[in-house]
């Protein structure tokens, strides 16, 4: 048929592009506009020759072949197609596997059934060879595509392009229309703000007192860990050092003042805190980034429990009827990349829209920055879907936690924000 297919080892072209614009290989440092790129690459391919597109297939790893959120929004494209292979971490790197194969498979069967009459390949894997060899034999045109190289020198099997039909060069001028690189300031879509409140918790000081209780309880598990080691020798150096701590004259001391953690910040709301240095945005007494989950607060001896209004509170589930469930697992399939601080934004969004009370809003947000537990729970199995999860425990990474959170309080702000004064005159 006189139809084109173009098949992108994604791994390649945006690796490539990583060097070309950021100096080095790494995905992490660059940032890409997934709808430009695919409209590029679609237009380029059905100039290039001359046949209109009739499918893009764009592989990938993925780790336990989960989508990730650029996945998700690539597969929902118009004549997108998703394949996964495993990404998988040896030595310190990551490496695709299965991606090669599901190319070479995908490759031939496309030319033996006749379903296009050009194939692009976005590779640079000599892999790929006995593939791109079949499909010709096939009749199939082959055109092989390279990523401007950093060095100005081949990126791609000398054995590839010398088997080629065609041969075009992305070059930098095409490539920065759809894929900037973060450390130079570019983005194409950048992120929300995260919420203040939560920076300015994080930078606040700590009274001594907080510093004091948490240096101590370090020193002791030091002094109970020696003792039980039976390391005679040893007590009076460890003593030693927790003492340095407690004072505040050792390492450890001038540690205790850089960012607090969890614990350091129950600490603020806990026995003896000064109320002098608690920050205005943290509302209720008991209020920390000890988050919840869905088993159940954990809280630390001293605090204040969960407030008794949370209770009351209406989970997602019991505001969503079974019509608006499909709905919102369409828009999930289809419009929802995937970004933590996103996932918080649609479910804050859902959950305000149905609330019948809009008092109830104004009583969630007292409660900041915790979310009440039940409704907490819901809140990152909703997001488990979007295959944020940290594959070694199957628990969301802490700091996609912080995003989901951020962005669930983002939306509560906005909703329960009060409207701006009229400007005179106007």
């Amino acid at each position: 048929m006189d139809r084109c297919i173009v098949l992108v080892d994604a791994g390649y072209l945006l690796g490539a592009a990583a060097s070309l614009l950021a100096g080095e290989p790494s995905r992490s440092r660059i940032t890409v506009d997934h709808a430009a790129l695919i409209q590029g690459l679609r237009e380029r391919a059905e100039s290039d020759t001359e046949r209109p597109l009739l499918r893009i297939y764009w592989f990938d790893g993925a780790p336990d072949r989960v989508p990730q959120p650029e996945h998700r929004r690539l597969r929902v494209m118009p004549r997108v197609t998703v394949r996964l292979g495993a990404l998988t971490r040896s030595d310190g790197r990551w490496a695709q596997k299965g991606v090669d194969a599901a190319m070479h498979a995908e490759l031939t069967e496309l030319a033996r059934n006749g379903a296009c009459s050009d194939v692009v390949l976005v590779t640079g894997d000599g892999d790929l060879l006995p593939g791109m060899m079949a499909a010709k034999e096939h009749g199939v045109a082959v055109h092989l595509w390279a990523v401007q190289a950093a060095d100005g020198d081949y990126n791609q099997s000398e054995d590839l392009v010398a088997e080629a039909d065609e041969r075009r060069v992305l070059d930098r001028a095409w490539i920065t229309k759809a894929v900037r690189a973060k450390d130079l300031g570019g983005v194409c879509a950048p992120p929300p703000a995260p919420r203040p409140e939560i920076a300015a918790i994080l930078s606040a000081p700590l009274p001594e007192s907080a510093m004091a209780a948490a240096a101590a309880e370090r020193a002791a598990v030091e002094r109970a860990a020696v003792e039980r080691a039976g390391i005679e020798e040893q007590a009076g150096v460890q003593h030693e050092s927790a003492a340095r701590t407690e004072n505040g004259s050792g390492e450890r001391g001038a540690a205790a003042k850089g960012v607090p953690t969890p614990k350091d910040l129950a600490a603020l709301r806990g026995p003896g805190a000064q109320p002098a240095q608690q920050h205005p945005a943290q509302h209720p007494a008991g209020a920390t980034l000890r988050w919840s989950s869905d088993k159940g607060w954990v809280d630390r001896p001293g605090l204040t429990t969960e407030p008794a209004d949370a209770a009351s509170l209406p989970t997602l589930a019991q505001l969503t009827t079974a019509e608006q469930r499909w709905a919102d697992r369409e828009e999930d399939i289809t419009t929802v990349g995937g970004d933590p601080y996103e996932v918080g934004q649609v479910f804050a969004r859902r959950w305000m829209a149905r609330m019948p009370d809009p008092a109830v809003l104004q009583k969630l947000s007292t409660m900041y920055p915790r979310i009440p537990h039940r409704i907490d729970g819901e809140l990152l199995r909703y997001a488990a879907r979007f295959g944020l999860l940290a594959h070694k425990d199957d628990q969301i990474d802490e700091h996609d936690r912080y995003a989901i959170r951020a962005g669930f309080w983002r939306e509560i702000d906005i909703s329960t924000a009060e409207p701006a004064a009229p400007v005179p005159g106007n």
